[in-house]
C-alpha cells in the first residue's frame, strides 16, 4: 500500500491531473474533500471524458471526469478483500480509507503481488479485472 498518497481537490483541474499523474508515474489519482474521498480520476477517464469530449483540460474540472463512485477498502480489511473487491469491480487500484472515510492509501495489483509474496494471488485478482474486450462496432 502507497500510505498519504498524492490526491487532487474537487477544485483542480484535468490538466493538473495530467501534470501530476506524469510527476508520479501513476494512472490513477484520488479526489478528495479536505482527505475524504469523493472520487478518483483515472488517465482513461481523462482520455474517454475529457479529451474525446474535446473539453479543455486547463478549464475542466476533475469532477467533471471523476468516477465518483469509488470502490474503497478500509484500513483494517485484509489483504484478501482487497484482491476479492477488485476482481468483483474489475479495478486495478483501490482506495483505503480509515473509519471517518479519509484517505490514507491506495493499493494496486502490484502491491498485492509483493505484500504476500504470492504473485498468483494477485494473477487471480487480474485475471478477474481483465476480461476480455467487447467492443461494439
Amino acid at each position: 500500500m502507497t500510505a498519504q498518497p498524492a490526491f487532487l481537490t474537487q477544485d483542480d483541474t484535468i490538466k493538473r491531473a495530467a501534470e501530476l499523474m506524469a510527476q508520479l508515474d501513476v494512472g490513477a489519482l484520488p479526489v478528495c474533500d479536505g482527505r475524504r474521498l469523493t472520487g478518483m480520476v483515472t488517465d482513461r477517464d481523462i482520455t474517454v471524458r475529457c479529451t474525446a469530449a474535446g473539453a479543455d483540460p486547463a478549464n475542466t474540472k476533475v469532477t467533471q471526469a471523476m468516477t465518483q463512485d469509488v470502490q474503497w477498502c478500509s484500513d483494517d480489511e485484509s489483504v484478501d478483500t482487497a484482491r476479492e473487491k477488485m476482481a468483483a469491480h474489475q479495478i486495478r487500484r483501490l482506495a483505503v480509507i480509515d473509519k471517518d472515510h479519509q484517505l490514507v492509501g491506495m493499493v494496486s495489483l502490484g502491491d498485492l503481488a509483493v505484500k504476500t509474496g504470492d504473485t498468483g494471488g494477485a494473477g487471480e485478482a487480474l485475471e478477474g479485472v481483465s476480461q476480455p474486450a467487447q467492443p461494439s462496432r
